[in-house]
């Protein structure tokens, strides 16, 4: 169909980045293998340290769990020294205790390197996103484009990487991680400009006050019971399969692949078609019958490898589909809700491989599996304690407010060249609606709605749907609504001087891509506009597919005519009198 309906795509592709964005997203590349990364090595450390499968995995337990309780404070630090310098100190964190855990003589200094490196993981995954939004120049949903496409590649490659270097030495991927981290730095120190602080100071207690809200609550201990099993079957699956290294990475590539496309794309879809709840609900569901799989044929290793791959699929989509749901239904800011979010699901996630080890030293290797079963059904259970927060979490994702959007929708700011109090007189009949963004393409797009008007003598409603900073591993704030008023009043002055009557409104309450196409549709229905302009992709790839999602959110929601913009043969110039576009 068409790129992204707020503009994107109509010509300037995300990966189009000032440096500093690629510094931060490589770094967040190497941060996302960590998750896969030790998997295909936690054997060959049992056996070259003499160490039982659950004092190996306390190289999860010590890393989550330490990162869990940095998460409260990292708000805090980054508010007083800065997202920047926040974001250098975790990847400062990173690489000597990587390194360290490489050089240690015993699984007990691995464990408690891994800590230490649990405390720069959770600075960084709090400030990454942040800085690449605020560092970005191809415009804010390119941004997150960017972001999750490190992530998924992270998520991908972290079991390869980690199964090759462990291949040589178990050493290796400690090694390896440093290695790379230490070339991010110094890119992120020489590449990203300082941001600036925001201008409240966070408090410890901010992301604990937060929990006291029972929608953010509940979806936390629904995620704290998800992670459970996510991270038995993270943790201790290797162990039975009886694989080496290289071939354990493999297998642990599949999954993560699965868990990146379905994080990305699958998950989005999914949403957008059976809605939060029944996607959830299922997901949970089809996710406890694979870990049940699991625990019943443990000892099968080819019914072992083919469910863990396949476990990929409902790890991604529960990633994304649960993060978005959280920072919907949370009253407070994104980072504040993202930092109790993560503290409470990584405690589940830090405490289950270890419970794991001990539990088949009591009793038998099904055990934990079954075990991670039922925490998923507990999760169901949890999860429908808050049937309510989860509806409204998709009123506000379909329309940003729960309410038709309109002028008077609270959440569809106003904006003119007079003052953001009366729109500009003029014009008759149904409107044109222009969506833009800050991107270039987005000229293109306010330029044929200029000879649309011109030939009609209908008004032009740009919008511009600002989505927020929401992604399976973290949340931002978003674009501020200073900078959102300043794009959009630059086009009305390029309609002013065309003679074309204008207004524009700011949509606020998408949380991804899909949401920021239905939120263009439902204003475009509420005021009965006649044509929606948007620009086509000119990109391909991954970002080509995230701007598909908002394009056919976009098709399905209006009742509208669509106007695709084809850059190469739109000028930049738009009088009133021009031909039609």
């Amino acid at each position: 169909m068409s790129g992204h309906p707020t503009g994107t795509s109509a010509g300037a592709s995300p990966f189009k980045q000032p440096k500093a964005v690629f510094a931060v997203a490589f770094a967040c590349v190497v941060s996302f293998m960590g998750i896969g990364l030790v998997d295909p090595i936690l054997p060959a450390i049992s056996h070259e340290l003499n160490a039982t499968p659950s004092q190996v995995t306390l190289l999860f337990t010590s890393y989550l769990v330490v990162t869990a309780v940095a998460m409260l404070v990292t708000g805090w630090v980054s508010s007083r020294i800065g997202a920047k310098y926040t974001l250098l100190a975790g990847l400062a964190i990173i690489v000597v205790f990587s390194a360290l855990a490489g050089a240690s003589p015993s699984i007990g200094a691995i464990v408690g390197f891994r800590a230490g490196w649990g405390i720069g993981n959770a600075l960084f995954i709090a400030t990454s996103l942040a800085v690449i939004v605020a560092s970005a120049s191809g415009g804010f949903a390119g941004a997150i484009i960017l972001y999750e496409a490190a992530l998924g590649l992270g998520i991908a490659v972290g079991p390869l990487l980690g199964g090759l270097l462990g291949h040589v030495s178990w050493r290796g991927p400690f090694y390896g991680v440093a290695a790379l981290m230490a070339i991010a730095m110094i890119a992120t120190a020489v590449l990203v400009e300082p941001t600036p602080r925001p201008a409240r100071m966070t408090s410890l207690m901010d992301p604990l006050r937060a929990l006291k809200h029972r929608g953010l609550l509940t979806m936390s201990l629904t995620a704290l019971c998800y992670n459970w099993a996510f991270f038995t079957v993270l943790g201790y699956a290797p162990f039975p399969m009886e694989l080496d290294a290289i071939q354990l990475g493999f297998v642990f590539t599949g999954w993560g692949l699965l868990v990146a496309f379905f994080a990305v794309f699958g998950a989005p879809w999914l949403q957008s078609r059976f809605g939060i709840a029944r996607t959830l609900y299922a997901n949970l569901a089809l996710f406890a019958v694979t870990v049940l799989v699991i625990a019943i044929w443990t000892t099968h290793p080819p019914v072992l490898i083919a469910a863990v791959i396949v476990a990929g699929v409902f790890i991604g989509v529960n990633n994304t589909v649960t993060t978005q749901a959280v920072m919907t239904v949370s009253p407070v800011e994104r980072p504040v809700a993202s930092a109790a979010y993560g503290f409470v699901r990584f405690i589940g996630g830090g405490l289950a491989p270890f419970a794991a080890g001990k539990l088949v030293e009591h009793t038998n290797i099904h055990v934990p599996f079954y075990i991670g079963a039922g925490a998923l059904v507990l999760g169901i259970v949890i999860l429908s304690t808050a049937h309510g927060h989860l509806a409204e979490a998709e009123r506000v994702q379909a329309t940003g407010t729960g309410e038709p959007a309109g002028a008077a929708d609270p959440r569809a700011i106003l904006v003119t060249l007079n003052g953001d109090g009366a729109a500009t007189r003029g014009g008759t009949g149904a409107p044109i609606v222009a969506a833009i963004d800050d991107s270039p393409a987005a000229e293109r797009v306010t330029a044929a709605a200029a000879r649309l008007a011109g030939l009609s003598g209908r008004p032009v409603h740009l919008l511009h749907a600002a989505e927020a900073a929401v992604t399976p591993e973290g949340a931002a704030d978003g674009e501020s609504l200073d900078a959102a008023r300043a794009t959009m009043r630059r086009h009305l002055e390029r309609l002013a001087a065309s003679d074309v009557p204008a207004v524009g409104h700011v949509l606020l309450g998408a949380t991804d891509h899909g949401g920021a196409g239905r939120l263009v549709a439902e204003h475009a229905n509420q005021i009965g506009a006649s044509v929606i302009v948007i620009g086509a992709p000119t990109h391909g790839g991954i970002a080509a597919l995230m701007d598909a999602s908002a394009s056919r959110e976009l098709g399905r929601h209006t009742r509208s005519h669509l106007l695709i913009v084809n850059p190469a043969h739109t000028p930049a110039e738009h009088p009133a009198g021009a031909s039609a576009a």
